[in-house]
């Protein structure tokens, strides 16, 4: 397994790497370690967050692997299918998959490696919902807003 770092608007994220593919990505604290660990995948991860970050890139090309169950996955699928700037409802994704919206919510929770895998993107029917990420909301609507989906919001 493998890490690394990125410093970007939205805090500190770090990708893990296991056998060639993004497995996840979380949030680091200040405190924690800097992780930099030499890999030609997550060079071009960190290359493409970046660019997220700088608004030179609207959608990710990497090799991801979702763990957990297969609604997860089918639901983290599903969500890396909502363009840059779009954002759909919970009871969307639901219909799409036959499955219950408090199901895809809960899937939405689980997703292993959100920002790149887009759960920002997914709101309940009447709104503005939690998040999974470091800072929770807040870090929702800041991504929200720098994809131009804010709008959406008010």
């Amino acid at each position: 397994m493998k890490r690394r770092s990125v410093p970007t608007r939205f805090g500190s994220l770090i990708l893990t790497e296991e056998t060639e593919a993004v497995t996840r990505l979380s949030w680091g604290k200040e405190h924690e370690q800097v992780y930099r660990d030499a890999s030609p995948l997550l060079d071009e991860a960190e290359r493409q967050l970046l660019a997220y970050d700088a608004g030179t890139l609207t959608g990710f090309t990497l090799p991801l692997r979702v763990a957990g169950s297969q609604v997860v996955q089918d639901v983290c699928h599903a969500i890396s299918a909502i363009p840059f700037g779009a954002t759909q409802t919970y009871g969307d994704i639901a219909r799409e998959l036959g499955l219950l919206a408090q199901t895809v919510g809960q899937a939405c929770g689980l997703n292993p490696i959100p920002v790149i895998i887009p759960c920002h993107r997914v709101m309940g029917v009447k709104g503005l919902t939690g998040y999974s990420g470091e800072g929770g909301v807040e870090t929702k609507v800041a991504l929200l807003r720098h994809e131009g989906a804010a709008g959406l919001l008010i």
